[in-house]
């Protein structure tokens, strides 16, 4: 939760974070339009590249290097994006690397 100086402001920060919310949902509900939103999308689903590098080698793709697709393919496409992702995904998909990265500093 953001800080705040008043109860109006609390109220307006709230609201803000219910509307950011619903469009994630809403994003998340979306179907993929293309392969790389589906790579976006495992990943989102599973929290892991090397989960999301199985799933994109089981449907037989390579990476742009012509090898196989690799953790470090879908830590670059989450990083870097590509035309054919919708932003609002990729930043869901962002939100889902900071998780991981406090998670993984609280042990």
């Amino acid at each position: 939760m953001k800080p705040y100086n008043s109860l109006a402001e609390l109220i307006k920060n709230l609201e803000d974070e219910i509307e950011s919310l619903t469009k994630d949902v809403s994003m998340l509900k979306e179907q993929p339009q293309s392969l790389n939103e589906q790579i976006i999308f495992k990943y989102i689903d599973t929290g892991s590249t090397g989960k999301t590098k199985d799933y994109v080698r089981s449907l037989g793709v390579k990476s742009e290097r012509g090898a196989f697709y690799s953790s470090g393919d879908v830590t670059k496409l989450i990083k870097d994006g590509a035309d054919d992702i919708a932003p609002e995904l990729l930043d869901i998909a962002r939100k889902v690397v900071q998780m991981k990265k406090a998670g993984s500093s609280k042990r």
